[in-house]
């Protein structure tokens, strides 16, 4: 199953230096739940993903939080994307 959604980079309060995530809307994290059950989990509650923003394809996991699933994003990508925490991006994610 593949998503596209555009939202705000943001920094991770307890790791303020180094990790940054975008949040997988609210609507499609309960769509993911309920696509992946409890037994489609891997540590954490985290589900693998390829995800494509801008010019970068890469393999990951997304990982559940309060309001939804969270989806972290490498310095290369922010890089590859000449974006910092505050900028919108464009995700295309696919669950694996």
């Amino acid at each position: 199953m593949t998503y596209t959604f555009d939202a705000p980079l943001w920094r991770w309060a307890a790791r303020t230096e180094t990790w940054t995530f975008v949040s997988v809307p609210a609507e499609i994290s309960d769509e993911i739940l309920d696509l992946a059950g409890p037994t489609g989990t891997r540590g954490f509650g985290s589900l693998p993903v390829e995800v494509e923003i801008g010019p970068v394809l890469w393999r990951t996991s997304i990982f559940p939080g309060d309001a939804g699933y969270a989806l972290p994003i490498k310095k290369a990508v922010r890089a590859a994307n000449g974006a910092d925490v505050g900028d919108v991006l464009h995700v295309r994610l696919t669950l694996r």
